[in-house]
């Protein structure tokens, strides 16, 4: 018997099992190991360790059902369906067989234990394993059939994992890992494109314990003609799930769908398959196709069943990503469509960008503007409406429009057009909240330039000096837009010095769920600050790929201006 000594991995004592398991002879064909209260190996005997295939220091303070179950295939155990950790917290022994434990080679070994309580120190409850290891005529005779109370835990956790996204391609990647290798060794999904036609989206298949893409079968489909009688091309018609194997596309093709099949069973190596249709709300979206290669057993009608309803689980979760990211890009094409051209005003440079969100609820708020008023002085927006997607983006489109407006209207200064857009936005536009930045760039006296700006509720503006230098300009920042507060608003002025870039962005360049806004403000000034000499056009891509939080899925809007020399 080998223990743990020294500390364990959080610096604790040892934890000892009881007298008699420590005496424990190394019976030549069973293997024995104990846990403590948190299910990490304390103590091994030789024997486990041998017939494990790992050196006792592989095994000791790791978690035994980590490290060790699996499923039939190899697959991980979720902690909930293993016995043999209830133990701990039963407190009652249990047996059981036609389990597997993993190999230090990786290999599958099929067991039968017992675990049973025990005490593994002053105060302290652990459990001791034995098992042995399970020849051929012990084991399960099969690849039989999934037993009822697995099948609905798969479809209960397909449900859950596949409505938990709406992207399209993690849907698919979902997919993939719930059925291989757990019912398959490989997965094959067939999708109708937008336009009509069909695409091979994915062909996985499991190696050792990764999936692989197989990107040499996956692409573009022929025409799936509505005479032929081929499973693939019925369940791309949308007929009921059925069994396949390579014979079925042994004879005469009768179409091109069915001469990629044929390729497709020949290079996997698939004897038994069962395809099934992907059906959303109102179309078929393409077929699931399932097929075994590497373990012995075909499919049977129970499986098809199986099949079937993960199929049309798909089909609902795939449905929803679709109509989504349709919305998605409804919502972006209406805001890039409404984004300004920037004005061409000697002696001063522009660069503008919008990077849509990843998540169609987050499209629609954000914008710039750049426009020259009626004296010909350069005028300047960023803001940002509160709410996304369409909603988001139509009441962007009116701020902006009635910003617009107002600004040509008369010549009045920042703060008092955006006081009139103040009451708009809360007794006209019918929009909840905005915030906005309105600011002028006037020429001084002399060669020089001068910022003239109001700011309702938005991040300050960052000015970068020619020399790195960069400060926020936080003066006089007011109240967001339609509270229906009555403020009085004031103009902030300040000089802006020579080769200076001066740049309005929305919160999406700097929140973050990981750290402050201080924090990410402080982030964008230092970056910034490295960038002043930079030319302007780049300057906002390397902002975003050095600034915008990996967490932060808001869409973000940018406006950049640089002072010549």
């Amino acid at each position: 018997m080998i223990s743990e000594g020294g500390h364990g991995p959080a610096g604790r004592p040892p934890a000892v099992a009881a007298e008699w398991l420590r005496h424990l002879p190394d019976f030549p064909d069973l293997g024995s190991y104990v846990v403590d209260d948190r299910g990490r190996i304390i103590e091994v005997t030789d024997r486990a360790a041998q017939l494990l295939g790992r050196a006792p220091a592989e095994l000791l303070g790791q978690d035994a059902h980590d490290l060790l179950h699996r499923g039939r295939n190899g697959e991980p155990v979720p902690g909930t369906r293993c016995l043999m950790k209830q133990v701990l917290l039963a407190g009652r022994a249990a047996q059981g067989d036609h389990e597997w434990f993993e190999r230090g080679d990786g290999s599958l070994m099929p067991v039968a234990w017992v675990v049973a309580p025990c005490r593994v120190g002053e105060g302290r409850t652990g459990a001791v394993m034995f098992f042995h290891e399970l020849d051929e005529s012990q084991q399960e005779s099969s690849a039989d059939s999934m037993p009822e109370v697995d099948r609905l835990a798969l479809l209960a956790e397909t449900t859950t994992t596949l409505t938990s996204t709406l992207n399209t391609g993690e849907t698919l990647q979902q997919l993939v890992r719930l059925v291989v290798p757990q019912l398959a060794d490989w997965a094959v999904v067939d999708l109708f494109t937008e336009e009509g036609n069909v695409s091979r989206a994915a062909v996985v298949h499991r190696e050792q314990h990764t999936l692989v893409h197989r990107e040499d079968l996956e692409g573009p489909l022929p025409p799936v003609p509505q005479a032929s009688l081929m499973p693939l091309s019925r369940a791309l018609r949308g007929v009921t799930a059925t069994l396949a194997g390579p014979e079925d596309y042994q004879g005469p093709p009768d179409s091109g769908v069915a001469v990629v099949q044929r390729q497709l069973f020949r290079a996997t190596g698939m004897h038994s398959a069962s395809i099934a249709p992907i059906r959303g709300v109102r179309d078929v979206l393409g077929a699931l196709t399932l097929g075994r290669s590497d373990r012995p057993g075909s499919f049977t009608t129970a499986d098809l069943l199986l099949v079937e309803d993960i199929a049309r689980r798909a089909g609902l979760a795939l449905d929803n990503a679709r109509l989504y990211e349709r919305q998605r890009r409804v919502a972006e094409t209406m805001q890039r469509h409404l984004l300004p051209q920037l004005p061409h005003v000697a002696g001063l440079e522009m660069s503008a960008c919008y990077v849509p969100a990843l998540d169609a609820s987050q499209v629609g708020g954000d914008w710039y503007d750049a426009f020259l008023l009626a004296d010909e002085t350069p005028a300047l927006v960023i803001g940002d409406v509160v709410g996304h997607d369409l909603d988001a983006a139509a009441g962007m489109a009116q701020v902006c429009n009635m910003l617009r407006a107002y600004a040509w209207d008369r010549q009045e200064p920042p703060s008092a057009i955006v006081n009139r857009l103040d009451e708009a936005v809360a007794r006209v536009i019918g929009t909840s909240l905005a915030t906005v930045i309105f600011a002028r760039v006037e020429r001084t006296a002399g060669p020089g330039w001068r910022l003239r700006w109001s700011n309702a509720g938005h991040p300050p503006p960052l000015l970068i000096e020619h020399d790195g230098r960069a400060r926020f300009l936080e003066d006089r920042q007011g109240m967001l837009l339609g509270t229906g507060l009555a403020l009085d608003r004031t103009d902030a002025v300040t000089e802006l010095p020579p080769g200076a870039t001066l740049v309005l962005y929305t919160d999406g360049l700097i929140e973050s769920r990981g750290h402050s806004l201080d924090e990410g403000m402080d982030l964008l000034r230092r970056h910034a600050g490295s960038l002043a000499r930079r030319p302007l056009a780049g300057l906002c891509d390397e902002l975003l790929s050095r600034v915008r939080p990996a967490d932060n899925d808001d869409d973000v809007a940018m406006l950049g201006l640089r002072l010549p020399r």
